[in-house]
């Protein structure tokens, strides 16, 4: 029986990637789930592919980022990730970001994040 990465294993696999802004991507699953906070309903992102493509836009925003806590329950996991930001304005932010994650067959599944959206509004261009 092949071993199955645990949720632990894939979160610092995913992170370690993510601080370099490469790599990270081989530890989502196809059918992958994003909500953030500020998304109507409909607005849910589904699939790896819309995912990649959120975190295209997001990666030229944060210089770097850390994870401050993680708590991890089976396949259910809760992280405080902090970002530094660059913002198109030429503000500099750090700021925390609530991530929720769940996995299943050794891939992460979902991510749920709450940040703070009014920052982000005041910094970033209206398209």
């Amino acid at each position: 029986m092949a071993h199955s990465r645990t949720t632990k294993e894939l979160l610092d696999m995913y992170y370690k990637g993510f601080a370099k802004k490469e790599g990270w991507e081989s530890v989502i699953s196809d059918d992958f789930i994003f909500i953030a906070d500020n998304m109507e309903q409909g607005d849910i992102n589904n699939g790896k592919e819309a995912y990649v493509n959120i975190i295209a836009r997001f990666s030229r925003l944060y210089q770097d980022m850390r994870v401050k806590r993680m708590i991890i329950d089976g396949d259910n996991a809760s992280v405080i990730a902090n970002y530094d930001y660059i913002f198109p304005n030429g503000k500099h932010i750090s700021g925390d970001v609530a991530e929720f994650w769940t996995a299943k067959d050794g891939k992460l599944t979902s991510l749920h994040i709450y940040f703070d959206t009014l920052t982000f509004d005041k910094n970033t261009p209206k398209k």
